[in-house]
């Protein structure tokens, strides 16, 4: 992979269009990050299962990238702080009529009561 920026790999693909292990398990997230290293597709901290974070910590891979329609900023977990970059390859975002939260039909109808800080 090619490499511009330690951490991102511009040609790395998502692995999918949802929450790699919540789509595995039957559960749910609120907002969805890519790896910029790999393209593993998590979920956000404010999720339930955390899984973005969990890939990071497993992998040392450092940086993410919103996986959100509209968003486009990057983040480091070394440094703690986000920044701007040029574009993964595409998709950089889940399916416009992808619900959010998702996937359809796992989320709790009380599901607000189940999110991070």
């Amino acid at each position: 992979m090619t490499n511009d920026y330690d951490g991102i790999a511009r040609n790395s693909k998502p692995s999918g269009t949802g929450c790699v292990e919540c789509l595995s398990t039957g559960a749910w997230w609120l907002h969805l990050r890519r790896c910029a290293e790999c393209g593993h597709i998590g979920c956000c901290d404010t999720s339930p299962n955390q899984h973005a974070t969990k890939h990071f910590e497993a992998t040392g891979h450092p940086v993410l990238t919103s996986f959100e329609p509209g968003e486009d900023w990057f983040y480091d977990y070394r440094t703690g702080e986000f920044f701007d970059s040029p574009p993964l390859l595409p998709p950089h975002a889940h399916p416009p009529g992808q619900p959010v939260p998702g996937p359809d039909g796992k989320v709790p109808v009380n599901w607000e009561n189940f999110l991070h800080d």
